[in-house]
């Protein structure tokens, strides 16, 4: 059973930074890309970046390249986001993605919210 597990989120004041992670299990890991998303309230959910395997390539948002990184540790089965220079506008519930075989897989999501 493929579950993906975020955590990480919080409370950040405007230039902060926060690392969310991503756990995943019931796949193998080390095989797949995985995608992080967001969805701000009122707003649709929006791709932020994504991560391949094994390459580990990654591409982002226009609005997050530069302040944002993806990266994975494919001994522990987690994927992160790294968020810097954090935006009141980046406030939203993040969301880890997997595309197992044809099927997509979301976690619960983690509210990150910017905010002095």
């Amino acid at each position: 059973q493929v579950q993906l597990v975020e955590s990480g989120g919080g409370l950040v004041q405007p230039g902060g930074s926060l690392r969310l992670s991503c756990l995943a299990s019931g796949f193998a890991f080390s095989r797949y890309g995985l995608s992080w998303y967001r969805q701000a309230p009122g707003k649709e959910r929006e791709l932020v970046g994504r991560i391949t395997s094994p390459s580990g390539y990654t591409n982002y948002a226009d609005s997050v390249k530069g302040r944002f990184t993806i990266s994975r540790d494919n001994a522990k089965n987690t994927v992160y986001l790294q968020m810097n220079s954090l935006r009141p506008d980046d406030t939203a519930v993040y969301y880890c993605k997997a595309r197992v075989v044809q099927n997509d897989y979301w976690g619960q999501g983690t509210q990150v919210t910017v905010s002095s």
